[in-house]
């Protein structure tokens, strides 16, 4: 047969063992290249850059100018027309 306990606990026994149980904050660490905050043992998210050599190249993607949005838009409407 289960266990089953002797006496109720009362509730502030009960809120100090779940007092206990609770979530941590994250720790940051300043990224060494950009100074961004970001979490231990990561890639910075800012840069790309880990342990001092960058790991993702993260370029800044340009706008379209109106010439090579009115290309892609012939592109796809010639490609309509031959199906």
């Amino acid at each position: 047969m289960p266990q089953e306990p002797k006496k109720r606990h009362s509730r502030a026994r009960q809120g100090k063992r779940r007092a206990a149980i609770r979530l941590a904050v994250a720790k940051t660490v300043l990224c060494p290249n950009c100074k961004a905050p970001i979490l231990a043992h990561k890639i910075c998210k800012n840069c790309g850059y880990y342990k001092g050599k960058m790991v993702l190249n993260l370029a800044k993607k340009t706008k379209k100018t109106d010439e090579e949005l009115s290309e892609a838009k012939s592109r796809k409407a010639g490609t309509k027309e031959d199906k």
